[in-house]
């Protein structure tokens, strides 16, 4: 009976699960963030390998799939998947973007897809026959708009303009002067731009721009809208791309997750027809793990078997 090692990565999180080949599981850890896209390759390698140490796994596994945040076009995917390959933790690697480790852990469906939103956002699909949709998604540069910072950024934005007229007023202002604790809003955006207040931070706004949807703010729910009309162009594109008109739609990410509130509701609202929302329980690195339990040829009851044991983690 062989090993198999799975890793989510994400931006502010990486998550490991070493498990044997019939469901058993040996290691479940968590670090910091691995996006190579901010630590580098051998940044990214080396949380890993922290996390591997940590295990205590007597690795090389058979078989290892690392969903990786960074992960995003053909050059990324080839970068890490040398880099992981060289470290010699399994005999067979497999290197993918971490919204897979959602779509593989959120269903088994052959037409489906997931979204994530968590500090950035994301979109793959699958559809009978092989078909795999995926994007670049690496921000406005892609032309995507989503995700933590990116609400946040835009929430200063227009608290600073109410702040000082320009704008129509929102009680955004208010609660972006008390979350950092200074006097002005123009403060906050002065902090930024001089890179005394890191620009990720802005993402811990992004909660607060939902509860003030939910409370009737008109900026707020503006802003949460545009959100959610994202998440529901990006299902759309999949499914054309895909040629489906119907399939499991796997929603996850922190913005995502719980399956509640207005955001929540606002995204469901405006899916397109044929789509089955599925709002992931489980945590994503259950996706790398079956993945990898795939690729080592394992039967339903090991897949059942750790996803049991993750959940009683």
């Amino acid at each position: 009976m062989g090993l198999i090692l799975a890793v989510d990565g994400g931006n502010s999180k990486t998550e490991l699960v070493v498990a044997t080949t019939d469901g058993e599981c040996v290691a479940l850890v968590r670090g910091a963030g691995s996006n190579s896209h901010a630590v580098g390759v051998d940044g990214a390698v080396a949380v890993i390998g922290s996390l591997i140490a940590e295990s205590g796994a007597s690795l090389p596994a058979e078989h290892a799939v690392f969903f990786l945040c960074g992960a995003d076009v053909p050059a990324d995917i080839a970068e890490l998947d040398a880099a992981l390959t060289a470290a010699a933790w399994a005999r067979e690697t497999r290197v993918d973007n971490d919204t897979f480790a959602l779509l593989r852990a959120g269903t088994d469906a052959a037409d489906a897809v997931a979204v994530i939103c968590g500090s950035g956002i994301n979109c793959v699909g699958r559809a009978a026959g092989g078909r795999i949709a995926r994007y670049p998604s690496l921000g406005w540069e892609t032309g995507d708009w989503g995700g933590s910072e990116m609400l946040g950024r835009d929430a200063v934005f227009f608290a600073a303009r109410a702040e000082d007229g320009r704008g129509e007023p929102t009680e955004l202002a208010e609660l972006v002067r008390l979350h950092f604790g200074l006097e002005r809003v123009e403060d906050v955006g002065a902090a930024v731009h001089y890179r005394r207040l890191r620009q990720s931070r802005l993402g811990e706004l992004a909660p607060l721009v939902v509860d003030a949807a939910a409370r009737g703010d008109a900026v707020a729910t503006a802003l949460v809208d545009r959100l959610a009309n994202e998440i529901a162009l990006m299902v759309r594109r999949a499914f054309r791309d895909l040629a489906i008109e119907a399939g499991d739609v796997v929603l996850g990410g922190g913005m995502l997750q719980g399956g509640a509130g207005r955001l929540h509701d606002a995204v469901l609202e405006r899916l397109p027809p044929g789509a089955r929302p599925i709002v992931l329980d489980d945590r994503p690195v259950l996706g790398a793990a079956l993945a990898a339990l795939d690729d080592a040829g394992a039967g339903t009851r090991a897949k059942d078997r750790l996803r049991q044991e993750l959940r009683g983690r």
